[in-house]
């Protein structure tokens, strides 16, 4: 069974990490997703940013921050889920939109509210000096 490769939008605000819920999931993710056909990494991630949250990507801050792998949540045809994580700075007012019903920020105490994936970026983070 293959990998579900994905990109990922790591924000972080006052040392939290933004996530979202999207429509009917029980966890949180990030936002992201997957990339669709010609698709590189910044096309895919900016396009589904804008999707998810109605937000601009800054290019020249886009840097990729690591490569995650974790158990798949909510993806039947998947055992694993490869999340290539990436920060920007971003333009544009956050507002929910598309799949995703709300977007919250979250600490490493509220680490059980994220999907597996979300989790190991969660840590990523961390390991990168980005969380409180």
């Amino acid at each position: 069974m293959e990998d579900l490769d994905v990109v990922a939008w790591i924000q972080v605000s006052d040392g939290r990490m933004l996530a979202v819920r999207s429509r009917g999931r029980d966890l949180l993710y990030l936002p992201g997703g997957k990339r669709e056909p010609g698709e590189d990494d910044w096309s895919a991630l900016s396009r589904e940013v804008r999707e998810e949250l109605e937000l601009e990507l800054d290019r020249t801050s886009f840097r990729e921050l690591g490569v995650v792998r974790a158990p798949a949540h909510d993806q039947p045809d998947f055992a694993h889920v490869r999340m290539a994580c990436f920060t920007a700075a971003y333009r544009g007012a956050m507002a929910p939109a598309g799949e995703v019903d709300e977007y919250v920020y979250i600490g490493r105490a509220e680490r059980h509210l994220l999907a597996p994936a979300a989790q190991a970026a969660l840590d990523l983070a961390a390991e990168n000096g980005l969380l409180i």
